[in-house]
């Protein structure tokens, strides 16, 4: 069993020494150098937080960054996305995957739930680069009933690896069936996955939700039985005071998406009435292609701004944004992490305090949600093993290459 120690850092504001053996943090505290070990950190002018753990994304939509901007959600998603996600290989998905993790990596995060197409490649990605992830097997009505068994299947089959699991990915309520949607919320129920689905985005989908069923999304999905402790969902935005307390009754966990919910025009999340109601609310980035970065300190940054201008100053503080972005994406996932504390699963950020965006740094967290920037990471773990450190990433020139190649066919 591998060990790391790292000396002298700052947490929680005290200097200390932690110790990683394995996948866990094992000792904190002054004692934690007493024993040799295989790799030695120097923490001095670093202080050791909590990684991110993106609830909502779409890796390898990092190929399509830039591609179509400044456009309503269903006419960019129908009329652009759409139609150049038909030319994406799996070449393509892992090149894009591999791309995707090389950024989020290098902007502090160690697990994403993904929502996307040829899945084995995004697995292969992962496990490669050393990352955390959920992926979706995704569902829509357009795959026919081929694939759909095929998914089906392989969710039976599959085995969870230590760093990646599955989770069932019925797309939206515009694109999945009800009876495919019921057959999503058993499957989920039976293999006790998560079940991860895009909810109440846009007033669009909620007028069509109205018209076709007679009432609005959350309502129709807590009445054919989806909703549940086990399910994710992305958005929320359009939802009522009856809705958010039905969400918060079934135990959904709500990832919000701000920067995307905002370059979309499709909403502003009720952040005030969701943290009065003790809904658990996590955060994403959603895909490169409606963010268009998956950033998510810049996320936390967006969110906690766009709460303030809707409601007050007061409104979603520094310790409430910085638990969204770690221990509720790790928990509404199962993970035992988010936290640096012995037992706890070995993820962490090392953050330089000498870098001009935490100066003077009265307050490390209150820097680190409204003044940092990627910049400010030094070193990266993951499950007890480190990557990235004195902020480079194995391998990133050459998977910047290859995805830079495989989107030739867009130019």
């Amino acid at each position: 069993m591998k060990s790391i120690l790292i000396r002298n850092i700052l947490l929680n504001g005290k200097n200390t020494h932690i110790r990683i053996e394995g996948n866990r943090f094992s000792e904190i505290g002054d004692s934690a150098d007493r024993q040799p070990a295989d790799t030695v950190i120097d923490g001095e002018g670093k202080a050791i937080i909590s990684p991110f753990y993106n609830g909502h994304t779409h890796a390898a939509m990092t190929l399509l960054r830039g591609y179509a901007d400044d456009m309503p959600l269903f006419e960019w998603l129908h009329n652009h996305i759409w139609v150049a996600e038909a030319k994406i290989t799996p070449r393509d998905v892992y090149a894009g995957s591999r791309l995707a993790i090389l950024e989020m990596i290098k902007s502090g995060t160690v697990f994403f739930s993904d929502m996307y197409w040829d899945i084995e490649e995004t697995i292969r990605a992962a496990e490669e680069m050393g990352i955390r992830a959920a992926i979706g097997v995704t569902f829509m009505d357009r795959l026919g009933e081929e694939k759909i068994r095929r998914n089906f299947e392989f969710l039976r089959q599959w085995e969870s690896s230590e760093l990646v699991r599955l989770t069932v990915a019925p797309h939206a309520i515009y694109t999945v069936n009800k009876t495919l949607l019921a057959q999503c919320a058993e499957i989920a129920r039976e293999l006790n996955l998560v079940l991860h689905i895009h909810l109440s985005e846009t007033e669009q989908e909620v007028r069509d939700c109205v018209s076709a069923h007679g009432t609005t999304p959350v309502r129709w999905l807590d009445s054919i039985g989806v909703l549940g402790a086990n399910v994710v969902a992305a958005h929320a935005i359009h939802v009522d005071d009856e809705e958010i307390a039905i969400l918060k009754e079934r135990g959904v966990t709500l990832v919000h998406n701000p920067a995307s919910n905002m370059k979309l025009s499709s909403g502003c999340f009720r952040t005030k009435e969701m943290l009065q109601s003790g809904c658990r609310i996590a955060l994403g980035t959603d895909g490169c292609s409606s963010n268009n970065n998956l950033d998510m300190r810049e996320s936390m940054k967006f969110a906690s701004l766009l709460a303030k201008c809707s409601y007050s100053p007061e409104t979603l503080t520094v310790q409430e944004i910085y638990q969204w972005a770690t221990v509720n994406g790790a928990e509404a996932f199962g993970l035992n992490a988010g936290t640096i504390a012995e037992g706890k699963l070995a993820d962490a950020l090392l953050i330089d305090l000498n870098n001009e965006r935490l100066v003077p740094g009265y307050h490390l967290l209150s820097d680190w949600v409204y003044a940092a920037d990627s910049r400010c990471i030094d070193t990266v773990i993951c499950n007890g093993r480190i990557l990235m450190q004195n902020g480079r990433v194995e391998n990133g020139e050459e998977i910047i290459f290859e995805a830079r190649k495989v989107c030739e066919k867009w130019r």
